[in-house]
């Protein structure tokens, strides 16, 4: 039990993911036909069967969340959607494109075709919109903008296979692969009968077109989205804060590789007081 416990602060010390069960997340597993997940990667964010001469990897790219909210109105579903489907074909294209360190991960790179589309920013949207991040609506949010992203990436993977053929590993892994997606379909179902919203409607769409596409013509990609930590791409898109993460600080200090550092201030910070109700004078005063 010490030890148990010992390992739990280390995890926390260090801000990394917490402890994961390899049974739990083999009953998950798209494509554990073809073997076992044993591990993850540093971040957690990917984790693929693998076994001892063959391991697998997969391309990133994360999307703003804050670029599809606009205050005082719906969020901007179709543009997110639209974004999440380009970005989709675009990783498709980088699993032939890229390079890769070993003969072995080239192979299953292409077997599988596994990507990693992803978020940035949730903290800051979150912010933005007066909701604390441990809360029903906050996490309510959080839920249907991850559903939305992953069911729609499958949907157009689904599409890809139409035209250019399913993974080539699909026919091996196609029940435990269809009945994962089955799982996320009937949750986001769930997601809109406990919470019925916009968001959690479109939610239950994507994953409807996600399930029935992909029994036809099966899925181009093995494995679709992660949730990476984004800490060097954020800041390249100008996002208050990484991943899935709440902002650790308002105001930040970033080292640079060859000397000094710079100062980022969170940007949500105004918007998010205006919409609590502050005064713009109020505002100015907590700025400053």
């Amino acid at each position: 039990r010490e030890q148990f416990k010992q390992i739990l602060i280390s995890l926390q010390s260090t801000s990394h993911p917490w402890l994961t069960w390899k049974d739990t997340i083999n009953l998950r597993a798209l494509n554990n036909n073809t073997g076992t997940i044993h591990s993850s990667n540093l971040c957690t964010e990917i984790c693929l069967p693998q076994d001892a001469d063959n391991v697998s990897v997969c391309n990133l790219a994360s999307i703003n969340l804050t670029k599809f909210y606009t205050p005082g109105k719906d969020y901007d579903v179709k543009s997110y959607k639209h974004a999440i489907a380009f970005w989709t074909v675009v990783l498709e294209i980088s699993v032939a494109m890229a390079s890769y360190p070993t003969k072995a991960i080239a192979e299953r790179s292409w077997s599988h075709r596994p990507l990693g589309l992803g978020y940035a920013n949730l903290g800051a949207l979150l912010m933005r919109q007066g909701l604390a991040y441990d809360s029903r609506k906050g996490r309510t949010l959080a839920a249907a903008l991850t559903a939305i992203l992953t069911g729609e990436a499958y949907w157009v993977s689904a599409l890809l296979a139409q035209q250019q053929g399913a993974f080539a590993a699909f026919d091996e892994n196609r029940e435990p692969m269809l009945k994962v997606i089955q799982k996320h379909d009937s949750y986001a179902d769930l997601l809109y009968e406990t919470d019925p919203n916009y968001l959690t409607n479109q939610a239950q769409v994507s994953w409807n077109h996600a399930y029935a596409a992909g029994r036809e013509f099966g899925y181009r990609n093995s494995q679709i989205s992660v949730i990476a930590p984004t800490g060097t791409i954020s800041f390249v898109m100008d996002c208050d804060t990484t991943g899935i993460e709440p902002d650790f600080a308002l105001v930040k200090f970033k080292k640079l590789a060859g000397g000094g550092y710079f100062k980022i201030i969170n940007q949500a910070v105004p918007e998010a007081l205006r919409t609590l109700g502050y005064s713009e004078s109020q505002i100015a005063e907590i700025e400053a």
